[in-house]
């Protein structure tokens, strides 16, 4: 056994980060609230970065520092998760146009899709001026792109 969380791992170009349902993502319902599928499609976004050999702390440290702030997110519920559920969280980061960068989720249990995303994330400096992606974000992502 490892130590050491999984960040994921990629089947094609497709990044597939696994998550579990726990108590505090769900509403009274026991269904999960709207708002925890947000913060799983996060960590599905910022695991592909890490697999990819991209991690946020790095980019902000380094000579031009970056970070991400999302700009758009198109979501749609096709089907509830609950608690105890075993999700995977599918990210395809699709294309780069200027400071933006386009990215496809989706939430499955089993052959289910629970959930659909459509995310514009934007690259910023410190300040929040959007900004081009680093040299070093390119050159790690850009074989997780969509072919030309």
């Amino acid at each position: 056994m490892t130590e050491t969380p999984t960040a994921g791992t990629f089947e094609g170009r497709e990044h597939r980060l696994p998550v579990r349902v726990y108590y505090e993502d769900t509403d009274f319902t026991g269904l999960v609230y709207h708002g925890s599928y947000v913060r799983f499609l996060e960590r599905g976004r910022s695991d592909f970065l890490r697999a990819a050999g991209v991690g946020h702390a790095e980019l902000m440290d380094g000579p031009s520092p970056l970070a991400f702030v999302v700009a758009g997110m198109n979501l749609r519920w096709l089907k509830p998760a609950r608690i105890d559920d075993a999700l995977i969280v599918r990210t395809l980061y699709e294309r780069v146009q200027g400071p933006r960068l386009i990215i496809d989720q989706r939430i499955t249990r089993g052959d289910e899709t629970l959930c659909e995303a459509q995310v514009t994330a934007v690259c910023i400096h410190p300040d929040g001026r959007p900004r081009r992606p680093t040299t070093l974000l390119m050159e790690k992502v850009r074989p997780w792109l969509a072919p030309a």
